[in-house]
């Protein structure tokens, strides 16, 4: 099959033919996890809570997250958390490569969890999903780790497009999110993957977008002023999401060591948070319609503060408690063990935001649209949080068919970013890799760095010698060996120090002096020891700053690996950047 391909098939045209199959197969991942949702969220509601039984709503949480937890560890037995994080960590870190499982393990994970009233969304899963298409894909072409990447993008394009039938969307996500540095003939693969699934996802549930606009007013110049306000509260927002729910994962993280402790205090955090505020069950895409619709008295039904009647000031100081505790409800139900991402958060958040906002703006006397702001603000929100303006901005008209909104649109979006930008560089997809200097950017150089790995470079051919060997037997070493520097380690293969030839030179011929020296006398400190598992970009700058050529490896025990030369680095930096840069 390989070998056929390779004599009728150029690779650019498998390119194109792959992407397309990409988006057809994201497309399809897409429709089955909807579906599969959608499924059981017909089973809770139909079957459990059509007889008024509200407090079936405590438990189905807790009996999707259990699911999913048991699913993950008996079955994939791999950790599918943090989709878009996983994708950049292989884009950066794994030469492109997604583990097979990851082409369906996200789409039960998140289905099981999702569909039983998940505080989370189904959109990172999906994306994972269709990377993990697009690089198992290229994988069994023999396809080089270039043309994997763009596959990677093919997929994320291809599922964003299939979940949200946002083909523009699609592609300006993988370019702002992903971060890959792709080249114009690389923009033609992605569209065909976006366009591909947008169409087939038409084909399977109809053309009309996920949140039909149905009252709306038209951009207003006047207006402005308070799109900007609603840009920099969005910033603001999303400043809080970001390290919020970092701070809270961390927490849970280093804090709660046992797995049924994790679920049960997720499970019990998120109950209560439901029970609550119901506008928190699922993906919250209800409220979403709701708001964007006018219909604000709609999301405070059935909670325990329905009773307190529905003044303005009591529907705002509700929908800011579920601003608030949103990211909560969304770590409990991925710390606990479910599976899903930010999407859908940032959604949520960003439209009750834009419709809080409003309506505060509105009781101070100021008249403006409240179901334009909420729109607006899923922009601003997902901008901000994600750190990508032109997404946010096309992936909510596409959405809402709210095309005519661009104006707005783009003032809270890039308003949001460039306020949340002052605080947090990296999104929150990114943060985690960035603190480990483990991610790809739009900075070439770095990029370059990043994908060079220590054993690339590792040099293990010098000769080491002993503290307690004398200057005769160091002289018959360093006229076997061709290099001019000497590790010194002891019988425990621990680095002591170096040796210089510079450094014997004058007594290396004088034999009167072999007994009287040893090699423990002779040696000196390096200017620097480089551990194995330095990121290239941090061992460059530890040359830097040392003025050193040569740098000794050691690992974590400090037990000697090799050598590592700036000009080696060099040679390989070249070879990585030419291959990158090839069209």
């Amino acid at each position: 099959m390989i070998e056929w391909r390779e004599r009728h098939i150029s690779e650019k045209q498998l390119v194109l033919l792959l992407s397309f199959f990409v988006g057809v197969f994201c497309s399809l991942a897409a429709t089955l996890l909807k579906s599969f949702i959608h499924l059981i969220q017909q089973f809770v509601e139909v079957h459990l809570i059509a007889d008024s039984h509200t407090w079936w709503y405590l438990i189905t949480p807790i009996i999707g997250i259990t699911l999913a937890a048991l699913f993950v560890r008996y079955i994939v037995r791999d950790d599918i958390s943090h989709g878009i994080t996983k994708i950049l960590y292989a884009i950066s870190q794994r030469k492109s490569i997604i583990k097979s499982h990851n082409m369906w393990s996200s789409v039960v994970g998140s289905g099981l969890t999702i569909g039983f009233g998940g505080s989370v969304g189904a959109e990172a899963p999906i994306v994972l999903t269709g990377a993990a298409i697009g690089s198992n894909l290229a994988k069994a072409f023999r396809l080089d780790q270039k043309t994997m990447m763009l596959m990677i993008g093919c997929g994320a394009a291809g599922a964003i497009g299939g979940i949200f039938k946002a083909p523009i969307a699609g592609l300006v996500f993988t370019l702002e999110v992903l971060m890959l540095d792709l080249t114009m003939t690389s923009v033609a693969p992605l569209l065909i993957s976006s366009v591909t699934a947008t169409v087939f996802s038409y084909i399977a549930t109809g053309a009309e977008p996920m949140f039909p606009l149905s009252n709306y007013e038209a951009f207003s110049m006047n207006r402005i002023p308070w799109y900007l306000i609603l840009g920099v509260v969005c910033g603001f927002t999303s400043l809080y999401f970001t390290r919020g729910m970092n701070s809270m994962e961390q927490w849970m993280k280093h804090k709660i060591h046992s797995i049924g402790m994790k679920l049960l205090v997720g499970g019990v955090v998120l109950s209560v948070l439901i029970f609550l505020f119901p506008p928190l069950y699922g993906e919250g895409y209800d409220v979403i319609r709701q708001l964007i619709n006018g219909d604000s008295l709609s999301a405070i039904e059935n909670s325990p503060f329905s009773s307190l009647g529905s003044a303005d000031y009591v529907i705002v100081g509700y929908l800011v408690l579920v601003i608030l505790f949103k990211i909560v409800a969304s770590v409990a139900t991925n710390g606990a063990g479910g599976v899903g991402g930010i999407f859908a958060p940032s959604l949520f958040m960003g439209a009750i935001v834009g419709f809080v906002t409003a309506r505060l703006l509105n009781m101070s006397g100021i008249v403006v649209p409240e179901s334009n702001f909420a729109l607006v603000g899923m922009a601003g929100l997902m901008s901000g949080v994600m750190h990508a303006p032109l997404t946010g901005i096309f992936l909510i008209a596409e959405l809402t068919g709210g095309y005519h909104l661009f104006m707005p649109l783009m003032i809270v979006s890039v308003v949001s970013y460039l306020t949340i930008m002052l605080f947090e560089p990296h999104s929150l997809y990114a943060m985690r890799l960035a603190q480990k200097g483990e991610l790809l950017t739009h900075n070439k150089d770095r990029n370059v760095l990043t994908l060079l790995k220590m054993d690339s470079v590792l040099e293990t051919d010098l000769t080491v010698v002993f503290p307690e060997m004398t200057l005769g037997e160091l002289v018959k070493v360093i006229s076997e060996s061709k290099r001019n520097i000497f590790p010194v380690i002891d019988h425990d293969g621990r680095l002591r120090g170096i040796l210089l030839l510079d450094e014997v030179r004058n007594i290396m011929f004088q034999p009167r002096l072999y007994k009287r020296f040893t090699v423990n006398q002779l040696m000196t400190s390096p200017p620097a020891i480089l551990r194995f598992d330095l990121p290239m970009d941090k061992v460059m700058e530890i040359f830097e700053d040392t003025g050193a050529w040569n740098l000794p490896v050691v690992d974590q025990d400090r037990r000697y690996l090799g050598f590592v030369s700036k000009s080696k680095i060099f040679n390989s930096y070249r070879h990585v950047l030419v291959h990158f840069s090839e069209e």
